[in-house]
């Protein structure tokens, strides 16, 4: 009977080690290769930071080397998904196609805009779109505040704003300037937005403009201009992102995912991770979160492309 028993444990205990051994070799690996916009970065890197804590053995990376430079690199196949401000230009398209590479786009947050100014800047509390035009146009010729309102001061406006490797560049030229890419250059061009804060804190004759998250970051430091489209001025926030009241400004932000990546088991369980925390972790940084139903939607699309293959 001893005997038997202390079979039947051996058993259990093989059992047991067995089911372990299931369990550890049943961990994510792997690494999973994210880079592009500014914007959507503080997204990503708060989805990857939770994602690690489930995952710890799965290396992520998060880079923000502008929405242009991370489709550079997500076309040639360096990067698995690509944070992006804005849509994906034709001769993007193509150097995809050139090299065989496949992709999903989900949006994973919605962001505004914001027109920022120094905190003792007294006058310029809201501007017209037409005004924001003339000032920033290919070629504008205004070079002081008193050339936008007569009654501004006579002083000389320090503009700031993201170098031509951001989608934000491409969307606000865009819908300002009617064209992306049409402005003009005589501007202190950042790649990192910390810059343009520091530089508009520090003068009362400075403008600018960036995300939504990195003026909430910063609204201590900083000023803002509400902006009227012909129906009145409206301040950046998220609710008027949300209900659409702060057009033209506001606009989706997306991640470019490749399709040969998505079959690899820790880039589809990062992606259904990130649209299933995207709500909570963009409003937390800043953005503001869709409906649920388009993060349903967007669930959907990605299971889709899963199956497809």
């Amino acid at each position: 009977m001893k005997k038997l028993v202390f079979i039947i444990s051996l058993a259990i205990l093989a059992v047991s080690c067995g089911e372990k051994k299931a369990e550890k070799t049943s961990e994510l690996t792997g690494s999973i290769a994210i880079d592009g916009s500014g914007t959507v970065y503080p997204v990503s890197e708060a989805v990857a930071e939770e994602f690690l804590k489930t995952e710890p053995k799965v290396k992520v990376t998060v880079g923000e080397s502008g929405t242009g430079g991370g489709f550079k690199k997500f076309a040639t196949g360096v990067t698995d998904i690509s944070d992006a401000s804005r849509e994906i230009k034709g001769k993007e398209i193509e150097l995809c196609k050139e090299n065989a590479i496949e992709y999903i786009k989900l949006t994973v947050a919605l962001d505004g805009i914001t027109v920022v100014i120094n905190k003792d800047n007294t006058w310029a509390k809201s501007m017209t779109t037409e005004e924001l035009k003339k000032l920033w146009e290919p070629n504008s010729t205004i070079k002081k505040w008193n050339e936008i309102r007569a009654e501004w001061p006579n002083e000389e406006i320090h503009l700031y704003g993201p170098n031509t490797s951001h989608g934000t560049y491409d969307f606000f030229t865009e819908v300002i300037m009617g064209e992306s890419g049409a402005s003009r250059t005589d501007y202190n061009a950042v790649s990192d937005y910390n810059v343009a804060v520091q530089g508009i804190e520090k003068d009362v004759n400075a403008l600018g403009y960036f995300g939504l998250s990195y003026y909430e970051e910063n609204k201590d430091k900083l000023g803002v201009v509400g902006i009227d489209n012909g129906s009145g001025v409206v301040l950046p926030s998220i609710e008027t992102v949300a209900n659409n009241q702060y057009a033209p400004l506001s606009r989706s932000l997306f991640i470019f995912v490749n399709t040969k990546s998505a079959q690899r088991p820790e880039v589809e369980k990062f992606v259904k991770f990130y649209l299933e925390n995207a709500p909570q972790l963009s409003k937390e940084v800043g953005y503001v979160p869709m409906p649920q139903s388009g993060y349903d939607e967007q669930k959907a699309a990605f299971e889709a492309i899963l199956i497809k293959k």
